[in-house]
């Protein structure tokens, strides 16, 4: 059996990332709130996309900070996670907008040379039309707009994802539960 490729969720602090990681893997493993910093520690578990499986790695929010801090282990996990990944989703909160943060991370993700996925998060609606925009900006070429917590486009983020890993996706099991 070989083994599944490694997809890393990579962004700052409350952008969605552990909600993406339920949504993919089908569970509630990773706890959600609004309180930054709740991922502390790297989650994984595996994604179905209606045939091949994945690998999913939650990461903890990507920020800066000080040496030898708890934030400087969470950071150095999620470098970590970039390092294994075959696949990186770097993902901004649409309605926020494209902060300091997301572009100096976005040189992080960069420098791995890992092929990226940039996905603009929370945009339900029209919401985050301006943070859609302001994503391009990251230099990762046209993001994804999704909503993680209402299932919007997470049947063109499995195609997207497929795609990049060479996989092949079975032609009825293109869209997923919750898209239109």
């Amino acid at each position: 059996m070989s083994e599944l490729p490694v997809v890393a969720i990579i962004g700052r602090p409350n952008v969605g990332k552990s909600t993406l990681f339920n949504r993919l893997t089908g569970t509630r493993a990773a706890l959600v709130s609004d309180m930054p910093g709740l991922t502390r520690d790297r989650r994984e578990g595996t994604a179905d996309l209606g045939g091949p499986s994945i690998r999913i790695v939650d990461t903890a929010g990507l920020e800066e900070a000080t040496p030898g801090s708890i934030a400087d282990r969470m950071r150095k996990q999620t470098e970590r996670a970039i390092e294994d990944a075959a696949l990186v989703l770097f993902v901004v909160d649409a309605r926020a907008g494209v902060t300091p943060d997301d572009t100096a991370f976005a040189r992080l993700v960069r420098t791995s040379g890992k092929p990226v996925i940039l996905i603009a998060n929370k945009a339900e609606g029209r919401q985050g039309n301006d943070g859609f925009y302001e994503a391009f900006s990251l230099g990762f070429g046209a993001p994804l707009a999704i909503s993680a917590e209402h299932g919007e486009g997470i049947g063109d983020l499995v195609t997207e994802i497929a795609g990049a890993l060479g996989l092949k996706l079975p032609k009825a099991k293109r869209k997923r539960d919750g898209d239109d």
